[in-house]
């Protein structure tokens, strides 16, 4: 008797370790999607005061443009989608730079105007650990926050 309880409780503890397997997901990100008013003019700033590349919009649908993050991570802009979007400074996308004194002379040069993480203009967080950073929007008021993590 001693062996088949034995025997059930391996079969079982057997069952969920599988059920365990066939459930779990490697899971990695992929891409980001902005819905934009004008996907022209969002395209000119990610080119232009990102620098990002764009590449090739897979969908092939007007009104969608892609660009890379780099390791294969894109940003796809969408202007086929009309509704409002609400958007706070705790919602953006972080990116980083190995030249980030550099970059805000690029900011300065376009005349956007950036701040760090209270809100204070043309000032430069830096966080507990050193790390520089700087928060702006982009034409649809998209939060973008660029730090130095890259930076030796």
């Amino acid at each position: 008797m001693k062996k088949i309880k034995l025997l059930a409780l391996f079969l079982l503890l057997t069952h969920l370790i599988q059920a365990q397997k066939s459930n779990s997901f490697d899971l990695t990100f992929n891409h980001a999607a902005l819905s934009v008013k004008d996907v022209n003019i969002s395209a000119a700033f990610y080119k232009d005061v990102l620098n990002l590349k764009e590449i090739t919009n897979r969908t092939k649908m007007e009104g969608i443009r892609w660009f890379s993050l780099g390791d294969n991570k894109e940003l796809h802009l969408v202007s086929t989608v009309k509704e409002n979007v609400t958007i706070n400074k705790a919602v953006h996308l972080a990116l980083t730079t190995s030249n980030f004194d550099d970059f805000i002379i690029t900011l300065d040069k376009f005349k956007i105007m950036y701040s760090d993480w209270p809100g204070t203009a043309h000032k430069i967080n830096i966080r507990a650990d050193g790390i520089k950073q700087v928060y702006f929007q982009d034409p649809d008021g998209y939060w973008i926050e660029v730090n130095s993590v890259a930076q030796k």
